[in-house]
C-alpha cells in the first residue's frame, strides 16, 4: 500500500475526537484491490466459517439474536449478488489472511501517535468488512473496541448514541456484555430515537466510532462495502475488566459507582479484577 490512508485533515479531526466523541472523517482506499467484490469472495472462502456473519438486511433496528432469520443464498452467492440479495455479510477478523494482516495493520500504524498518547499502547488489531444489499440494518447494538468504520462503496447513515448514559442501558447491561452474559445487540425503545446523532457517509468517507457508543446503521439505495478497522487500548481494557469488578460487588449486595468516562482511568477497580482472576483461574 503506497501513499497515506488519512490526510493531514482528517488527522486533525480524529485527535480532536479520540477517544471519547463521534467523528465524520475522509479516508483514501477507494479501489484498493483487496476491496474488490471478487477479492472479499476470496477472503470469505479463505476465512474460518465461524468468521462470518450472513443475515437477512431486511431487520428491525433492535431484534434478539435467536430472532435473526438464515439467509437464503451462500456466503459467496449473497457477495457477488449482493445488490437484489437482500443480505448483509460481515467478514470478521480478516487479519487471519496474510494479506489483509499486512494492510490492516499498515491503516493502523497511520493512527498510532495520535491514539496511544490518550490512551496507551494499541492491542488486538482487527479488520471486518461488511458488504449489504441496499436498505439492509445492521441491528442497535455496541462493541468494546475503538473503531473506523470506513466506506468503500454505497452509502450508510450510522445513528450514534451516547455512551455513558445509563437511561439508556443500566450498569447491569454493560457488566454482562464485558462477562459474555449479554449479547452485542440491545433493545430498542423508540423514546431512544431523540439521543442519536445520525452520520452519513459516502465513498471515500469513514465515523470514528467511540468504545461502547450504542448505534445502529442502515444503508443506503445502492450495494454497500464498508472497511472497519478496530482496537484495544490499556484505556478500554480498563474499563471492562472495571465493569467486570462491579459486577462481583454488585453479587453481594452493594451499588458500586459505574466506571468513570475518558479520561478516567479505572485503575483500582481494574487491578482488582485482575488479581481476582488470577487467584481464581490458581485454585
Amino acid at each position: 500500500m503506497t501513499g497515506s490512508v488519512f490526510p493531514p485533515e482528517t488527522r486533525k479531526v480524529f485527535a480532536a475526537a479520540y477517544p471519547a466523541a463521534p467523528a465524520k472523517l475522509t479516508h483514501t482506499l477507494l479501489g484498493h484491490d483487496l476491496l474488490t467484490v471478487e477479492a472479499l469472495v476470496s477472503l470469505a472462502e479463505a476465512l474460518p466459517a465461524d468468521e462470518i456473519e450472513h443475515n437477512p438486511g431486511a431487520l428491525p433496528i433492535g431484534i434478539k439474536p435467536a430472532d435473526v432469520p438464515k439467509a437464503a443464498l451462500s456466503v459467496s452467492e449473497t457477495i457477488r449478488k449482493i445488490g437484489e440479495a437482500g443480505s448483509w455479510v460481515v467478514l470478521k477478523r480478516i487479519e487471519q489472511v496474510p494479506a489483509y494482516r499486512e494492510f490492516l495493520h499498515a491503516i493502523l500504524s497511520e493512527l498510532r501517535d495520535l491514539v496511544e498518547p490518550q490512551t496507551g499502547a494499541m492491542m488486538q488489531l482487527e479488520g471486518f468488512v461488511f458488504i449489504s444489499s441496499p436498505g439492509a440494518v445492521t441491528p442497535f447494538h455496541f462493541d468494546p473496541e475503538h473503531n473506523i468504520l470506513l466506506q468503500i462503496r454505497g452509502s450508510k447513515v450510522m445513528t450514534v448514541f451516547p455512551v455513558e448514559d445509563e437511561a439508556m442501558f443500566s450498569a447491569k447491561v454493560h457488566e454482562d456484555f464485558h462477562l459474555g452474559l449479554h449479547h452485542r445487540n440491545l433493545s430498542w425503545f423508540d423514546g431512544y430515537a431523540d439521543k442519536g446523532i445520525p452520520i452519513s457517509i459516502g465513498p471515500g468517507e469513514a465515523i470514528h466510532v467511540p468504545v461502547k457508543a450504542p448505534h445502529w446503521v442502515q444503508n443506503g439505495d445502492e450495494p454497500s462495502i464498508s472497511l472497519s478497522i478496530t482496537w484495544r487500548s490499556d484505556w478500554s481494557y480498563a474499563e471492562a475488566d472495571a465493569r467486570a469488578f462491579n459486577h462481583v460487588l454488585r453479587k453481594v449486595g452493594l451499588r458500586p459507582a459505574s466506571p468513570g468516562p475518558f479520561p478516567a482511568r479505572n485503575r483500582a477497580k481494574a487491578l482488582a479484577w485482575r488479581v481476582m482472576r488470577k487467584l481464581r483461574g490458581a485454585a
